[in-house]
């Protein structure tokens, strides 16, 4: 792999180049101690009162160990409770008032699968653009083909010094391949979730991390 310098924009972001999405705050609470930088709190089909009381929670044990919390999707909750990023999906995006999200001072990462898409994305002046799926999921039916390290690299010239955030099948030993091709962070669900361990296997990610992080400084 050959070097590269971390760019001001990705320090900036508050996105570390190890990103891992989790399902709850409880698996934050596991997992966030551990040294994890950056991490996004994804919930799926939660209560208001649900959402707000794990927002409260994760953003409590991200505040105390130094790591920045994105909330997927709930972005009223999170804008009522204090956060400062947030995460949508494209049709999350189009129902959502980004004007308020701007004015409000948050950060937004938005998910992109197209050219269409990545468009769309621009234009809400995003503090990130996800890309996937990088390789084949098997976390859940995916109407879109792996991208590939092609498409890392043609995103990348395209939103410049927005930083990239690639997902989607990686893996360690994927990983440096993935941020050669021009990804400025790689999200990760899969690969630790499905682990006989997966404390140890975040334990492995942030060792890559820490290695990562001292290559994009030189």
């Amino acid at each position: 792999m050959t070097a590269r310098s971390m760019s001001v924009e990705t320090v900036t972001s508050g996105l570390d180049v190890f990103y891992p999405i989790l399902p709850d705050s409880q698996w934050i609470s596991r997992l966030v101690p551990l040294g994890i930088r950056t991490v996004q709190l994804r919930a799926k089909d939660v209560s208001d009162e649900e959402i707000r009381r794990q927002i409260l929670h994760a953003k409590k044990v991200c505040e105390a160990n130094r790591c920045q919390l994105i909330v997927n999707d709930y972005w009223q909750a999170a804008l009522e409770l204090g956060c400062d990023y947030i995460h949508l999906g494209q049709e999350d995006l189009a129902s959502a008032d980004v004007a308020a999200i701007k004015q409000a001072g948050m950060r937004l990462g938005i998910s992109t699968h197209s050219a269409d898409e990545l468009e769309i994305a621009l234009a809400a002046r995003p503090d990130y653009v996800a890309l996937g799926p990088i390789y084949e999921t098997k976390l859940k039916a995916m109407k879109w083909s792996p991208q590939g390290l092609d498409r890392v690299a043609a995103w990348k010239a395209r939103i410049e010094k927005v930083p990239l955030v690639a997902i989607g099948g990686i893996t360690p030993e994927r990983a440096s391949g993935v941020m050669a091709a021009g990804a400025d962070s790689v999200a990760v669900i899969t690969d630790f979730m499905t682990a006989q361990d997966p404390c140890a296997r975040i334990m492995s990610w942030l060792r890559w991390a820490e290695r990562e992080r001292r290559c994009c400084k030189d």
